[in-house]
């Protein structure tokens, strides 16, 4: 069995374009990458099933001599998937034009906060394992900041003016 090279450049192509477009903000471009990387698994399911043959009838010809029916089979399955996860996602990039006037994706508040935390080095208030328990068990929430009543050293609570009850 030999492989067209050009089919398999446009492959690599379809890929490397659709990763590059994947990786912006834009969830438009997000759309399209997803278009292209799904059309480039398309055509190696193609190229993957081989040569043309023909068509899969029995009698109509000897079985060698068929063509597998299942790589076809795939990609119409991708096909809709692929038509199902871009109407998802041109939803979404509608929703927050219509929200937003604009279709980039924003960086969440947490990860820049862990970003800037991992490029210091340090660990965040909530990782302090000398308290015993887990933070649902110290009744911390995840920003480090209690839920419960504030305590002194004996464990009995402090009120708002720091007068124990």
């Amino acid at each position: 069995m030999s492989v067209n090279v050009v089919l398999v450049a446009v492959v690599g192509t379809l890929f490397a374009v659709g990763v590059y477009l994947l990786l912006e903000r834009s969830l438009t471009r997000v759309v399209l990458g997803l278009l292209l990387i799904s059309n480039g698994v398309n055509v190696l399911f193609l190229i993957a099933s081989g040569g043309a043959g023909q068509p899969p009838i029995v009698g109509s010809s000897a079985p060698e001599r068929m063509s597998d029916p299942l790589p076809q089979a795939l990609v119409l399955t991708a096909i809709v998937i692929t038509l199902g996860v871009t109407a998802f996602l041109l939803a979404m990039a509608y929703r927050s034009w219509q929200l937003h006037e604009h279709d980039e994706v924003q960086d969440d508040v947490e990860d820049a906060l862990i970003r800037r935390r991992a490029e210091r080095d340090e660990a965040s208030s909530s990782y302090d394992d000398s308290a015993g328990g887990t933070l649902d068990e110290r009744g911390a929430d995840p920003a480090g900041e209690s839920t419960q009543d504030s305590r002194d050293g004996d464990g009995a609570p402090i009120g708002p003016e720091g007068e124990t009850p």
